[in-house]
């Protein structure tokens, strides 16, 4: 089960090379009497989820649901082609999130923005999703997947509008997709448990996304699901260093807005970066991790999207 991990008596992670790279991006598979599927990552993820679909002899067929926290690429970008191998399943998303998963148009535009050339490589095909095929989730409503069992859903904006999180009462745990950050599991060997803030565009809000950490918490959780990767049951640490590194991004962006007035987009982009990396590679220099460790390698990639989205909201703040 090289791609597949059992967290619990009933939920598995899938590892789903998101960007090509190992612990990346995790899809979540829930069995119950209805065969749940939270997360797809993109779309060339899509195989590792049928494989371990395979491994569990869960036929794609018997798949009931499939719930995307929000609709970024990097967690509902397969949805559509998940959907062609699971034809009786429904996809769970956030009000705010169906029409663009029903005309995917917008966000393929946007991604393409940001990523380029790379977009088909990293998210091609993106396959629109019948308005039929689409249950949407309100503020604590509810969603039996077993007879002692139904998601709530709550809706946790802050790193997108368009994001809710779902708590499973069976583990006490809840799917958080970006909204309290990401676990970056390449420090797990080392003993480290790092939780940064996901601050990408174009709908980061520093206030909301402390908001909904809030509410999480207040929900008393025993268990988070990462969409970013995998599972932490060290709770009171992830709101802690979400609480940490939150006003270190966003006060990296203001002194770059202070220091440079004239900078251009992408100047501040750099700047803003290089700042928060400053910070990090002191934190984890105390905690005697080398410079040349491979999580500096996806933090680098992380910040560039993460200062892109700081330099957005500070914009918009003006």
């Amino acid at each position: 089960m090289g791609n597949l991990t059992q967290l619990n008596e009933r939920i598995f992670l899938i590892d789903a090379h998101d960007l090509g790279r190992k612990a990346r991006t995790g899809s979540y598979i829930i069995k119950e009497e209805k065969i749940t599927i939270v997360e797809t990552s993109a779309s060339p993820s899509i195989p590792y989820i049928i494989e371990a679909l395979e491994e569990l002899t869960i036929d794609p067929i018997d798949v009931q649901y499939i719930i995307v926290t929000h609709i970024h690429l990097d967690h509902a970008g397969g949805a559509g082609l998940l959907l062609q191998h699971c034809p009786n399943a429904k996809v769970v998303v956030h009000p705010k999130g169906a029409r663009h998963l029903s005309d995917p148009s917008r966000l393929i535009a946007g991604a393409k923005a940001v990523y380029g050339k790379s977009f088909d490589s990293l998210f091609d095909p993106i396959c629109p999703i019948p308005e039929e095929k689409l249950i949407v989730k309100l503020d604590q409503e509810e969603l039996e997947i077993g007879r002692n069992c139904s998601l709530f859903f709550y809706d946790t904006p802050g790193h997108a509008n368009h994001h809710f999180s779902i708590y499973d009462p069976v583990s006490n745990g809840i799917f958080t997709g970006d909204t309290i950050g990401i676990y970056y599991h390449e420090l797990v060997k080392d003993n480290i448990e790092l939780y940064l803030p996901s601050t990408s565009p174009n709908q980061f809000r520093p206030d909301a996304m402390l908001e909904s950490a809030k509410r999480v918490n207040e929900l008393g959780v025993s268990a988070i699901y990462f969409g970013h990767y995998g599972m932490s049951t060290n709770v009171n640490e992830v709101f802690k260093q979400l609480q940490l590194w939150l006003p270190i991004f966003v006060n990296a962006g203001k002194q770059s807005f202070i220091e440079h007035p004239l900078a251009t987009e992408g100047e501040h982009k750099n700047f803003i970066k290089e700042l928060i990396l400053e910070e990090i590679t002191t934190y984890l220099d105390e905690m005697n991790i080398p410079r040349h460790h491979e999580v500096y390698e996806i933090i680098s990639l992380d910040l560039d999207i993460c200062s892109m989205g700081i330099v957005d909201f500070l914009q918009k703040e003006k």
